[in-house]
């Protein structure tokens, strides 16, 4: 598959009448104004967002096309006419409010990742597992940066991320709901940028059966785990596809129920699914170093709104102990992903993510944080020689012993196609009971085929 980022001439398209070097120009000069004003009006103490911001950028986007059609008076043309102005006029919105060269990549149905080292090397990796080199995205580094810029600061501007040399690392969601990260001036490259597309967006549990990352047994078992109030973390490696099953288990809370989610960068999006969610997002610190809200802190602010489940996005770091603490103190139901390589593994970074957060929990009080607060663990994992992800184990947290964390692995991967398959005798009478109670059928528990 060769994409390719032409669009066919329409009435008003500036590429008929601008060369693609005149309309980068043009572009330039917006992107400057629109900047220099922001500048301004931030000094000020005004921030340039919302109307006031979208009310600039008309008024600049008229300008220019003004000043460009008097230059064409003055080398002994035309002005431009109503439809040359019209087409030029949503060029240059596009290259503030759109997504420019990545509109059909972003588009296209079958693409999971867009990575850039620079302007000029774009690889795409599809949903079978293709990695295929695309054109050059942008003339030139800076142009990039400049893109990444106005993504990153959202349709209205109002979203405070930084990417300079004084914080040369960002993260955000695209309008459709992808990640993005960017890094400039630390490689090689000046810039490099990473898109994850969210392909299943809204997503189930029986859609995900229906992709084969689940079986209707492990299925039933994780939306029986929701609808008990298990506390669950979903773990894995890089684009396994963690963040689209916790949507798919999100998707198993009642609606009625009040959910709180945090972020370092908005991405579960699960207001598109349930209608009482509060959707909180960490903050940078201002170019004058204040200002800073991290995820932990925002995890301690959802204690105080009322939730009824805290989903944590990604954990990772001083998030970790105010999230188990919300899972051991009532907030039954909450869920969070981890990295990690193995269902075991995510229980010992648990506790080492504990040790080196501003608490310095000891290790034994983390494992016995940890018992408490975390019911279930589920893996994801790749099968043998594909790219078709499954969740390969599930671990019930049994207690904990000294310093240690005791679990038991009541599905367990296949050796042959790293499947969850049931662990016989592995799950406890207490869990067993609770998911019944939660309308799993008693026969996925008892049946002697089944575990």
């Amino acid at each position: 598959m060769t994409a390719t980022f032409t669009h066919p001439a329409k009435i008003g398209d500036p590429a008929t009448t601008f060369g693609a070097g005149q309309l980068t120009v043009l572009r330039r000069e917006l992107v400057d104004r629109l900047t220099a004003a922001a500048q301004r009006a931030e000094a000020a103490g005004s921030p340039l967002v919302g109307p006031t911001r979208a009310q600039r950028l008309e008024a600049l986007i008229e300008q220019i096309i003004d000043e460009q059609s008097t230059r064409q008076v003055e080398h002994g043309g035309g002005p431009l006419d109503g439809p040359t102005r019209s087409g030029l006029a949503a060029a240059l919105r596009a290259t503030i409010s759109g997504m420019g060269p990545f509109e059909q990549l972003l588009a296209d149905p079958d693409v999971e990742n867009i990575n850039c080292n620079g302007c000029d090397q774009v690889w795409v990796r599809y949903a079978d597992g293709r990695n295929q080199q695309m054109p050059p995205v942008a003339a030139s580094d800076t142009e990039l940066i400049d893109w990444v810029r106005r993504v990153v600061a959202g349709p209205d501007g109002s979203q405070e991320r930084r990417f300079d040399r004084g914080h040369p690392v960002v993260s955000g969601q695209l309008p459709d709901g992808s990640r993005l990260h960017a890094v400039m001036d630390l490689g090689q490259h000046g810039v490099y940028v990473s898109m994850r597309k969210f392909r299943l967006a809204q997503t189930s549990l029986d859609a995900l059966r229906r992709t084969g990352t689940v079986d209707a047994r492990t299925a039933a078992v994780l939306a029986a785990a929701v609808r008990a109030r298990l506390n669950l973390l979903i773990a894995g490696g890089t684009v396994l596809g963690k963040t689209t099953l916790l949507r798919a288990l999100a998707g198993e809370i009642d609606p009625t129920e009040r959910v709180i989610t945090v972020e370092d960068a908005f991405e579960l999006g699960l207001g598109r699914t349930l209608p009482d969610v509060v959707a909180l997002q960490a903050r940078e610190p201002n170019i004058e170093g204040v200002g800073e809200v991290d995820a932990a802190e925002l995890v301690r602010c959802a204690l105080r709104m009322s939730p009824e489940r805290v989903i944590v996005g990604e954990v990772r770091g001083g998030e970790v102990v105010p999230m188990l603490l919300a899972m051991a103190q009532g907030c039954d139901g909450s869920m969070g992903t981890i990295h990690a390589s193995t269902s075991q593994q995510a229980l010992l970074k648990l506790g080492m993510y504990a040790a080196q957060a501003d608490e310095r929990l000891p290790l034994d009080a983390s494992a016995l944080l940890i018992s408490s607060a975390v019911d279930l663990v589920v893996h994801l994992d790749y099968t043998p020689g594909t790219h078709t992800r499954v969740v390969s184990s599930i671990r019930e947290v049994a207690g904990a012993d000294g310093t240690t964390v005791s679990s038991n692995e009541i599905f367990r991967p296949d050796p042959a196609s790293r499947r969850a398959v049931p662990a016989p005798g592995a799950m406890s009478q207490r869990l067993g009971d609770r998911l019944i109670a939660a309308g799993l059928d008693e026969r996925v528990v008892h049946d002697a085929d089944g575990w």
